[in-house]
């Protein structure tokens, strides 16, 4: 059973599917080489200023990075040095942790990052002109596909409304005890920042 077997795939939709989403994968990948390229970044060195601008600095941390982006400590720590050198971030020793720093953007990474974030507009795009239950079936879909992979441990680090403490799945609604309020599908998060992991 070969997934990426033609064969295989005209007798399983699953095949299909999956490399589909290869295909998808591809077209991220080389969107976002082309924007770095023009602003002499790695792909990496991208994903790490667009991730230190969205998220709280306790998750702009090396170990965390290292997680979130499936790569080696030392691999985040390169990036950082050279992102350093160029002055697009700026260092900050964790008070509670002298040998850990939280990561923040220059106003010279700030103009680099509004130049660099729409990469994944291209994808985007083609997606508004879907009918609305196109795009919520699948949403939904990636949610499921997304939450196999992480109990898989496939994906290492979600940070979506299923896998929250303060997530409740009711049967007609789902609930979120921190916002205190009913989840409706279209309020389901994939990058929640007030996500706090199931103990």
């Amino acid at each position: 059973m070969e997934t990426f077997d033609p064969e295989y795939q005209n007798q399983n939709i699953e095949g299909k599917i999956v490399v589909a989403l290869e295909r998808i994968s591809e077209a991220f990948k080389v969107l976002l080489w082309q924007k770095g390229k023009e602003n002499q970044l790695t792909p990496i060195q991208l994903q790490i200023l667009l991730f230190v601008n969205f998220h709280l600095p306790e998750k702009c941390k090396v170990n965390y990075l290292a997680k979130e982006f499936n790569v080696t400590k030392a691999t985040i720590s390169e990036s950082i040095r050279l992102l350093l050198k160029k002055e697009l971030i700026l260092k900050e020793t964790d008070p509670a942790d002298t040998r850990s720093f939280f990561i923040y953007l220059t106003e010279r990474g700030k103009a680099t990052l509004q130049r660099t974030s729409s990469f994944a507009h291209p994808i985007e795009k083609p997606i508004h002109s879907f009918p609305e239950e196109q795009k919520r079936i699948l949403f939904q879909s990636l949610l499921q596909l997304i939450e196999k992979l992480n109990k898989a441990d496939v994906v290492n680090v979600q940070r979506m409304c299923t896998s929250c403490r303060f997530y409740e799945s009711g049967s007609e609604n789902d609930y979120c005890r921190l916002l205190e309020k009913k989840l409706h599908q279209a309020d389901l998060r994939i990058d929640c920042p007030e996500h706090q992991t199931v103990l």
